[in-house]
């Protein structure tokens, strides 16, 4: 698969502050990475950077080939992008409004806007002002007028945010489809982890303006979840006076961090103290669980 967007070793200083320092990733054609990272951590000045929007210290950004600062036009060219939130006008129609958009670019047909329109499911309302639009279709509108110029690469920043679990599941559904069918290349900031966690291919983690980890999100999860065991029990309590590192779910279940050569012991000590025990098992740690882990637990953007 080709490669459409490559970060490598960015650096941004303001001043004296030292924002990213050596910042590298990659997004191959039909990746969702998601973007993720605490507080300050410099995801939104990354996108910055890769979007053209603020000069680089040193490093580089490379889209479809071409260098984000040497070939700016010829690299900005496939791009879309919603940082905060989609310009639009409340007066006018959708359709009006994705037209407005069309005049900047060369050679966009009405076959395409229909095409676009169909694509984020908003053929039923694309008429209406937007001003009676729900947020999500506002969000569906958005990202339409960002991939009306069929790019190959999508940059989003917090595409959930204030989304009813209606609206979020929308979105997924339209971001898989734009990676799957369309073949886009998609980065998503979002502080939203249980979301990310059900249709992003690979993560990228940040923390204080430094890549802590990139890998497949399967990958991450299951390196976090490595030595994580759920036990079913008839008594979760009673093995909290037998064992002390356990975490109680509910009266029943209880986790432990233990290696799988000593899960044999602790059964035998369980059943040494008539404890029943009904079930063992490999328990897979969310995204949410693999991040504070690697960032020793910071609050998320």
């Amino acid at each position: 698969m080709e490669t459409i967007l490559k970060c490598e070793n960015l650096c941004k200083t303001f001043g004296k502050r030292n924002i990213l320092k050596n910042v590298s990733l990659e997004i191959k054609e039909g990746d969702i990475l998601g973007f993720i990272g605490p507080n300050g951590a410099g995801k939104t000045t990354t996108i910055k950077l890769i979007l053209g929007l603020q000069n680089i210290t040193s490093g580089k950004v490379t889209i479809n080939g071409y260098d984000i600062e040497k070939e700016f036009t010829h690299a900005i060219k496939r791009v879309g992008a919603i940082v905060e939130n989609p310009d639009m006008y409340m007066y006018l129609s959708g359709y009006q409004n994705l037209k407005l958009v069309a005049n900047l670019y060369k050679g966009i047909t009405t076959e395409r806007i229909d095409k676009v329109v169909k694509l984020v499911k908003l053929e039923n309302r694309i008429h209406d002002k937007v001003s009676k639009y729900s947020l999500g279709m506002r969000q569906r509108l958005g990202i339409a007028q960002a991939i009306l110029h069929n790019p190959n690469l999508l940059i989003l920043d917090e595409p959930t945010n204030g989304l009813d679990p209606e609206g979020i599941k929308e979105m997924r559904e339209l971001l898989v489809e734009l990676a799957t069918k369309e073949k886009m290349a998609i980065l998503i900031s979002s502080h939203n982890l249980a979301e990310l966690d059900n249709f992003c291919t690979k993560v990228c983690i940040i923390k204080n303006g430094e890549v802590i980890e990139t890998s497949e999100i399967s990958a991450i999860k299951k390196e976090a979840s490595q030595d994580l065991k759920l036990f079913e029990v008839d008594d979760a309590n009673r093995v909290k006076n037998i064992v002390k590192e356990i975490v109680i779910i509910d009266k029943n279940r209880f986790k432990i961090n233990l290696p799988k050569e000593e899960v044999p012991n602790l059964i035998t000590e369980l059943v040494q103290n008539n404890v029943k025990i009904y079930e063992v098992k490999q328990e897979e740690k969310t995204l949410e669980d693999a991040f504070f882990e690697k960032t020793g637990g910071n609050v998320i953007e």
